[in-house]
């Protein structure tokens, strides 16, 4: 089975690895975890291995790392 088939709408079940994921349940999306927003399969670029979470974009993804304080604090 192709990576992307089956599952319908359905939300995939995905494990997070180091450049690249697995995908354990099919489905055609996951969720932002930070913005809530679905994010096709096809078109997830940014996630965490840490915190096994997909973000919709960059912005999403830096937003969660300064949440987890993964960041330093930087002067302005």
């Amino acid at each position: 089975m192709n990576r992307f088939e089956g599952g319908g709408s359905r939300e995939a079940k995905i494990r997070y690895l180091d450049g690249d994921f697995q995908i354990l349940s099919p489905g055609q999306t996951v969720t932002c975890a930070i913005t809530g927003k679905s994010i096709p399969l096809d078109e997830l670029k940014y996630w965490s291995v840490l915190r096994q979470e997909a973000y919709a974009d960059a912005a999403s993804a830096l937003e969660a790392e300064k949440r987890a304080g993964a960041l330093p604090n930087q002067k302005r």
